[in-house]
């Protein structure tokens, strides 16, 4: 069999997967990130620390990212929408859904480019009309893979990042979501 290197440390999650199983207590992850009106509709979140494995954790380095909205809503477009965050998730989670599932297969990828296009009508949040839901109404994910595998093979890797991706079950699963007050 050929060495397959797509950057993956596969064993490290096995042996992760193994542990969890017998602590599902350690397995309960809580992400946060924190965001601080700028300007108008300018927003800077961050992201630095989170729960996991029964304690704090921290990223190597804190990450920022700007959202704004383009000048055609009357903004200053210093960064992507809310919205287009989703879609950033979403392209993320899956692609390296389908590195981690490729490599544990034993399949050597030569590229992986996806495609995210989220369908919205904006009425709804502009409250023009009522009945026009504030989110998407409908995202295509395309991929276009190179890889030493079969066009099934390669479907396969697909359909497997997409069972286990968190973005693509938060997306198309009710999860609760609570907004209060600190």
């Amino acid at each position: 069999m050929i060495a397959v290197d797509n950057g993956v440390n596969v064993q490290a999650l096995l042996d992760a997967r193994d542990v969890l199983t017998g602590a599902p207590e350690a397995a309960q992850f809580t992400w946060r990130a924190s965001a601080k009106w700028e300007n108008g509709v300018r927003s800077t979140t961050t992201v630095r620390d989170f729960f996991g494995l029964g304690q704090e954790q921290s990223h190597k380095t804190e990450s920022v990212f700007s959202a704004d909205h383009p000048a055609v809503f009357a903004a200053e477009d210093n960064g992507i929408t809310p919205i287009e965050y989703l879609l950033v998730g979403l392209a993320s989670c899956l692609t390296a859904g389908v590195a981690s599932v490729a490599q544990n297969r034993g399949i050597q990828l030569r590229s992986v480019e996806s495609t995210v296009e989220g369908k919205h009508d904006i009425r709804g949040i502009l409250g023009v009309d009522s009945d026009v839901r504030n989110g998407y109404t409908d995202i295509t994910v395309k991929f276009a893979i190179d890889a030493d595998a079969s066009k099934e093979d390669i479907e396969a890797l697909v359909a497997q990042s997409q069972k286990r991706s968190a973005v693509f079950d938060a997306l198309t699963n009710p999860t609760n979501v609570t907004v209060e007050l600190a």
